[in-house]
């Protein structure tokens, strides 16, 4: 049986970032649980402050479209995302708003958030874990490009001391929403990958 594909990545690409372990620790779940894994940073995606008028005189940047056509290589997209004043980080909120400014021949709008599943997650020094910025990006992807996002999430507070000394979780009860949301990601992502065909 083909194993679903599964895209890796954090938005944040700040030297030492907490979202970046937690895409790494998410990462090498997720392969341990089957799946092939794409871990990227969106360092290498760089893309410009969107503008309409600068989308008008220049067309959608390359790092747009190449990071469109690599999540539509894929069954399932986790998501990293750390929280800015209860809501999404500016670089990810900007790499989601672009790539649904692609428009290529012969495809619906929204392309790329079609014909996969998401999961998210956050790490926060805060108690909270970050949870706020998570029910904004919801928002941004369900209800703005229209995402399936699945109802598990991984929220990890207190992230200064979040991690052990191998990269896994110190607090329990996040540990226990990471195995969940591993179980459903993969769950959901597998139903998306076509059956090999029969020789």
């Amino acid at each position: 049986m083909a194993h679903p594909r599964i895209l890796v990545f954090a938005g944040s690409v700040r030297t030492g970032s907490h979202n970046a372990r937690l895409a790494a620790l998410v990462g090498q779940r997720l392969d341990e649980a089957g799946a092939e894994v794409t871990a990227i940073s969106l360092r290498d995606f760089p893309m410009p402050l969107y503008d309409g008028d600068l989308e008008a005189a220049e067309g959608v940047p390359a790092p747009a479209v190449a990071l469109k056509r690599l999540m539509q290589q894929h069954h399932g997209v986790f998501i990293a995302s750390p929280e800015y004043n209860a809501g999404v980080a500016p670089l990810l909120k900007n790499v989601i708003d672009w790539i649904s400014r692609v428009s290529e021949p012969s495809e619906p709008r929204m392309a790329a958030y079609k014909g996969r599943v998401f999961a998210v997650g956050s790490a926060s020094t805060s108690p909270f874990g970050g949870i706020r910025g998570l029910a904004n990006l919801r928002l941004v992807l369900e209800t703005g490009v229209g995402a399936l996002v699945i109802p598990e999430m991984i929220a990890v507070p207190n992230a200064a001391d979040g991690f052990d000394t191998s990269g896994g979780l110190t607090c329990e009860r996040a540990a226990a929403s990471l195995s969940a949301l591993i179980r459903a990601l993969i769950a959901e992502a597998s139903l998306r990958v076509e059956p090999a065909a029969s020789s």
